[in-house]
């Protein structure tokens, strides 16, 4: 069973995702500056930039974004064959366009833009510009798969595009059609403001953290969703009735005296997983860096003995117990970009397949994007996992002033 985590300051909204008790999902946000990714502005292109294949549009924040060739050519599910045009023969400077935020702004860095518009709803991804429909990768069986394709063919209007989601698996028609409508509207009231509005203009803002983890990931016939505030747990009760009016379900208020994330152990995880030595069930143990350029995963046996005399396979048993529990912190960390693991070294390349399958078997799991790459030459595991919005932990953990992360003092 899953249980949503809802804990509600003045300043800041929290939410914590547990799987059978264990910290799977961690986000955090500032209640009056929460994130701007799915949201919809009209901007100007103050600068196009032909080597770069790409243009600066001001949409009204501190940086200006960043949008790229790609993504104003036609929307596509694979990449077109025929070559691409110019920069400056489709964006010139002054240009007022629509774009819809599909990277938060990082660091010195601003934000990515898209002009291929997606509208997430609770079975559906509406794009109102893409002309086709996929589904998602993890549905199963085949037969439901074709189901799904045959329905959004029959549902959707030409030129619309439609990826249907994990949890419209078995669901019903009218369900589908239902959130799609909701999804049209919505697309419409932002092409009318659009058409209105001048830039830099913010036209339509993404539901906030809480809302946004109930839209992705709660099932409210199995799942529980536990608040600490009487105020979330309203706007939450209301949120579910409007996107989940058949389900009817129950949003539980913490009444305790313990505090919420005291009571269901998730500052306890969150210390422990967040720690650079991260300690496996077995008895090994991960030691986690993070650089400007990459994450670096070190994986140990530690105390960890096997129950074999078989060194090959006690290495063997380790990296499967540390593939999983790299996956999960993956998510839970929300790392993007690079990923390097060193596993312990194994002899036999039938280990090394099993370790590779365990990472993608639990990776599937996760939301977020990820791409294994494979082995290096030098027995180094790559990947990368896409990232979207600012680490929720990541505003509450910083390096160390001292160590500055290496974990050592300097002796002065």
């Amino acid at each position: 069973m899953k249980q949503l985590v809802v804990h509600s300051e003045a300043e800041w909204t929290q939410t914590a995702l547990l799987e059978n008790g264990r910290l799977i999902e961690f986000a955090a946000e500032r209640v009056r500056e929460y994130g701007v990714a799915g949201s919809f502005y009209k901007g100007r292109i103050v600068n196009v930039l032909p080597g770069m294949q790409a243009a600066f549009v001001d949409i009204g924040l501190k940086k200006n974004a960043f949008l790229y060739i790609d993504d104003m050519l036609p929307a596509h599910p694979d990449k077109p064959s025929k070559p691409k045009p110019s920069i400056e023969q489709i964006a010139r400077k002054g240009q007022q366009v629509l774009v819809q935020i599909t990277k938060e702004p990082f660091g010195g860095k601003g934000a990515r833009v898209t002009m291929h518009y997606s509208l997430p709803g609770r079975y559906i991804v509406y794009m109102p510009e893409a002309d086709y429909v996929a589904v998602s990768k993890k549905v199963e069986p085949e037969a439901e798969r074709v189901r799904l394709k045959k329905l959004g063919e029959r549902m959707r209007r030409s030129d619309e595009g439609l990826i249907l989601r994990t949890v419209a698996s078995s669901e019903h028609a009218e369900e589908l059609e239902e959130d799609l409508e909701r999804l049209r509207a919505q697309w419409e009231s932002i092409r009318r403001s659009a058409e209105t509005s001048q830039a830099p203009d913010e036209l339509y803002r993404d539901l906030d953290l809480a809302q946004r983890m109930i839209r992705d990931v709660f099932d409210p016939a199995a799942d529980e969703l536990i608040v600490d505030e009487a105020a979330q747990q309203e706007k939450a009760s209301a949120y579910l009735e409007r996107m989940m009016p058949q389900a009817r379900p129950r949003v539980r208020l913490h009444r305790d005296s313990t505090p919420l994330f005291e009571a269901y152990s998730v500052e306890r995880q969150l210390h422990r997983d967040f720690g650079r030595k991260i300690w496996l069930p077995g008895g090994g143990y991960l030691v986690w860096d993070q650089t400007e350029a990459l994450t670096v995963v070190d994986v140990n046996t530690g105390k960890f003995t096997g129950a074999d005399h078989s060194l090959e396979t006690t290495v063997t048993d380790a990296n499967l117990e540390a593939a999983a529990e790299i996956a999960r912190l993956l998510r839970l960390r929300d790392v993007g970009g690079i990923v390097i693991v060193d596993f312990i070294d194994m002899q036999e390349e039938r280990n090394r397949a099993r370790v590779l399958n365990r990472l993608e078997e639990q990776l599937i799991r996760d939301r977020t994007q990820s791409h294994i790459v494979g082995w290096t030459k030098l027995g180094l595991l790559e990947m990368t996992r896409k990232k979207v919005r600012e680490s929720g932990a990541g505003l509450f953990y910083e390096t160390c002033g001292a160590c500055e992360g290496t974990g050592r003092i300097a002796i002065r």
